[in-house]
């Protein structure tokens, strides 16, 4: 018995060694872009975000309000992070891209690889589907981060692509960057 009750604990051990080597941070801007000023009606800054755009509820994307958006912008992107993941930190849940610059990104995005309502904007893979997929945390009340990318180019990416590579694809191509963040209550 004690045999196994140690075989267990180092099972533990381990794994919690393994989550926390994977544990991923926030995204990081280290570099002075223009503001983008946005706002998600839906919900205000640091405020809750309502079941109707959550796993609980509809599951639909919300309405994001742009301005002072720069005449070079060609592109927009978006990624949606839940930044309170207890065991891999930060947990993709959404990621679009080659949105038209404008200033509202209307409520509600289809599902999909590509959204030909919104000039053929691009879904990568998120919380492993093509699609926006709201909070719904299992536990406890998690924080949600919406970035928003105002972009000097249209993306080439794949529809296969995740949020690292997203990352990676806009990097020296930013010229706005803001971000808003609601919470969900948890079971």
């Amino acid at each position: 018995m004690v045999k196994i009750i140690g075989a267990i604990a180092a099972v533990l051990i381990l794994a919690v060694l393994v989550i926390r080597v994977n544990h991923k941070p926030d995204i990081v801007i280290t570099e002075k872009y223009q503001p983008l000023s946005m706002a998600i009606p839906a919900f205000g800054a640091d405020s809750v975000i309502p079941q109707r755009y959550s796993g609980n509820g509809e599951d639909v994307s919300p309405e994001i309000q742009l301005s002072k958006l720069d005449r070079k912008v060609v592109s927009l992107a978006v990624i949606m992070d839940d930044i309170d993941h207890p065991l891999v930190g930060v947990y993709n849940h959404w990621i679009i891209w080659n949105l038209p610059p404008q200033q509202i990104i209307p409520e509600a995005i289809p599902q999909g690889e590509t959204v030909s309502e919104l000039s053929e904007a691009i879904q990568g893979v998120g919380y492993g589907k093509h699609r926006y997929r709201g909070p719904k945390p299992p536990f406890g009340s998690h924080r949600y981060k919406y970035h928003v990318f105002a972009l000097n180019k249209k993306l080439e990416l794949e529809p296969s692509a995740k949020k690292e590579e997203l990352l990676a694809a806009m990097e020296g191509h930013i010229i706005q960057y803001g971000s808003a963040i609601g919470s969900y209550p948890g079971k």
